[in-house]
């Protein structure tokens, strides 16, 4: 795993050229690269390292020699070729849902759990190591040096998340949508089923008609428990898309496992990895999407005790958090890569 042959599977894709961005920007050492998509895109010429990188199409004999592939497609993709990746001696990196609650897939966030790795790092195997969904990055990255050092018992959580998420097409939806309502038309909806310029609507995944939950909102519970290794962890989420571009925020509100004061609260976060205190109460300046697009760091602020649960003296069990990340970068390219390079490690 040195400098591996690479491929990376979606490769014109929102996520896949971001990860080709990433790739580059980070210096990852490897061999021969295949770029690789469905046969529409076949024959698409990408810049990548001062180069034209013709995209292939995606077919049972493109692992042929291939060491790593990072995979930014569907999960139905996903599930066709990553079994013949890794039976050709390829490692999968998955940015699907495809593999997300496979016991036998570690589903690893670099500044969280790079411990999971350790087993395929051993033993040198090819197989898939699972990236999880965008929103739980964003969520367990500022959340996981507080759950170390005061536990964590529950988490509420909002997301206002970006049409970005569901996508290139998506994002030119927005783009269009928005163009058409200023121009005094209608906005049309083709990807989503509302329209999202100048909305606010549940998120489009699918939902549970009998627990009332879509399936983005389900992901923060089964997730969280096994990237944390607790099933015990409980997550309530509410899940909905805003018409922004680029960048997810959430409103987290949370419950220690014990009382504990703003400098304890604070000193935990300040330092972490992955993560940037953006919490200015006088000039009312806090993390937003605009400021984390195009960044690596998950953006943290409006950091303030919850009054309404236990508290005595000054420590509270109870405490809010407003976090905005980049789901392109932070929360898929960028983890995929990260993990690369601990597999490299």
């Amino acid at each position: 795993m040195d400098a591996p042959s690479i491929a990376l599977v979606g490769a014109t894709g929102a996520v896949g050229r971001e990860c080709l961005s990433i790739l580059e920007q980070r210096r990852f050492k490897h061999g021969a690269i295949k770029l690789l998509a469905s046969s529409r895109s076949a024959g698409t010429a990408i810049a990548y390292r001062g180069k034209q990188v013709l995209v292939e199409e995606l077919g049972p004999r493109s692992f042929d020699g291939v060491k790593l592939a990072f995979f930014a497609a569907g999960a139905d993709t996903v599930k066709a070729f990553a079994p013949i990746a890794v039976a050709a001696g390829c490692t999968v990196i998955d940015k699907s849902s495809a593999y997300r609650s496979d016991a036998s897939a570690p589903l690893v966030i670099p500044e969280v759990n790079r411990e999971a790795l350790a087993g395929m790092r051993a033993s040198g195997k090819a197989g898939i190591v699972a990236v999880p969904n965008c929103s739980t990055i964003i969520l367990l990255i500022p959340l996981t040096p507080i759950r170390k050092a005061f536990g964590i018992e529950r988490v509420v959580v909002s997301t206002y998340q970006a049409a970005s998420g569901a996508g290139a097409a998506a994002m030119e939806e927005l783009e269009s949508q928005t163009r058409d309502v200023l121009d005094g038309k209608p906005a049309m909806p083709r990807i989503f089923k509302e329209p999202c310029a100048f909305n606010v609507f549940s998120h489009d995944s699918t939902m549970n008609a009998a627990t009332g939950l879509n399936s983005e909102e389900q992901k923060f519970t089964t997730e969280s428990r096994k990237i944390w290794d607790d099933p015990t962890v409980k997550v309530n989420a509410m899940c909905v898309r805003v018409p922004v571009m680029r960048g997810h925020s959430e409103s987290v509100c949370l419950t220690l496992k014990k009382p504990v004061t703003e400098a304890q609260f604070r000193g935990v976060l300040e330092g972490a990895p992955g993560l940037k205190i953006v919490d200015d109460r006088a000039n009312n300046r806090f993390p937003t999407p605009l400021k984390v697009s195009g960044g690596d760091d998950v953006l943290v602020g409006r950091i303030r005790p919850d009054d309404t649960q236990e508290n005595s003296g000054g420590a509270y069990r109870g405490w809010n958090l407003w976090i905005s990340g980049d789901q392109l970068r932070t929360g898929a390219a960028l983890t995929a890569v990260k993990i690369a390079e601990l597999l490299q490690k």
